[in-house]
């Protein structure tokens, strides 16, 4: 009861409870939204916690869309007659390499859709450009990767390696040589190649690849070894062809540009109303490469029962350093060790 001769408003009572509420929620706001942001973080689907993960059927979709999207560039440039080169510099064994409004465009769309995706993940391209593009996943999963791989393939997204080559076999097209480009994109997890995709954009092909789940790829009926006809660099080749008799004798060897493509050539391609691409047995590199180059080949033919190896047949870790400094022998469908054992003792760093 109020003292005698005091009569409390009404308003004046509710004021004061509001100014109190006020006074308490300021002090208490930052305790009380933390907490509640805590408990989201617990329930959500979208968490920092479920960022974590990555689905790999989800990653392999936006992969063929990245390699698509980028090659519709490399061939809109191209058709412009819009190349604009200039000289990135010399490799060691003294080839111009060269940059193009092709590389730079393709880049562009590939990395920020792949980071646009997936934010986490850590992408190497063979170019650097810091543009951003908005550019989104359409969310589109092509139909074949629908038949043939399940979602679910759940990956814990700190051991991801993402390499892509925004335009492979940049020499050849300054040159006209379209057959041999390509646009790649190749998913590691732990240092093992894992997604492989290979876009042709001259033709529109795309080959791809899920180790242990399947590939719209496979290898051909038959491959010869005694002796086998050998696809190499015709511009990064080295002493390759001294390398190659020594170890086969007198065989065919196959000069062409872009590792992406001469992975192709070992496999059985669609056929297409252009020159048909070159079959080969075996795919040999002497001199250093960069990983962006050969990832993507490595997990096509890890997934049809092939190898990629260094020349002394070790694994080739997808992670780190962009450079592999052993060399390469890439096949399927015959016995690798076969192979790596009949090649002479070799130190691409020395050559």
């Amino acid at each position: 009861m109020a003292p005698m001769g005091i009569r409390l408003s009404p308003l004046g009572v509710a004021v004061f409870c509001l100014l109190g509420v006020g006074v308490i929620y300021h002090l208490y706001a930052g305790v009380i939204s933390s907490r509640l942001a805590a408990f989201r973080s617990d329930f959500s689907p979208n968490t920092s916690k479920q960022k974590r993960d990555v689905d790999l059927r989800d990653l392999l979709a936006v992969s063929v869309e990245a390699a698509v999207l980028g090659g519709k560039e490399v061939k809109r440039i191209r058709e412009e007659d819009g190349l604009k080169e200039k000289s990135k510099g010399k490799t060691k064994e003294g080839a111009t390499e060269l940059l193009t409004m092709g590389d730079l465009q393709s880049h562009r769309k590939m990395f920020n859709l792949l980071k646009n995706t997936f934010p986490d993940i850590t992408v190497y391209s063979e170019e650097y450009d810091n543009t951003a593009d908005k550019v989104s996943w359409t969310r589109d999963v092509p139909a074949d990767i629908l038949e043939k791989i399940d979602r679910g393939k759940m990956v814990p997204v700190d051991g991801v390696t993402v390499w892509i080559d925004p335009l492979d076999a940049t020499q050849e097209y300054t040159e006209n040589l379209l057959k041999y480009v390509t646009t790649m994109v190749c998913v590691a997890v732990q240092g093992k190649p894992v997604i492989g995709v290979i876009h042709q954009p001259f033709t529109g092909f795309t080959a791809w690849a899920f180790v242990g789940q399947g590939s719209n790829m496979r290898s051909r009926s038959a491959y010869s070894v005694n002796p086998p006809t050998v696809i190499v660099s015709r511009s990064h080749s080295g002493k390759v062809k001294s390398f190659i008799q020594e170890a086969f004798g007198n065989t065919t060897i196959i000069p062409a540009g872009g590792a992406g493509y001469k992975v192709l050539s070992l496999l059985e391609m669609p056929s297409h109303d252009e020159k048909p691409i070159d079959q080969a047995d075996v795919y040999v590199h002497v001199t250093l490469i960069k990983k962006w180059d050969i990832c993507a080949g490595a997990a096509l033919l890890s997934a049809l029962g092939g190898q990629m190896t260094t020349l002394k047949g070790e694994d080739i870790d997808f992670s780190g350093t962009p450079v592999n400094k052993g060399g390469l022998v890439a096949s399927v469908g015959v016995n690798h060790k076969v192979l790596v054992d009949r090649l002479p003792a070799w130190d691409p760093e020395n050559h």
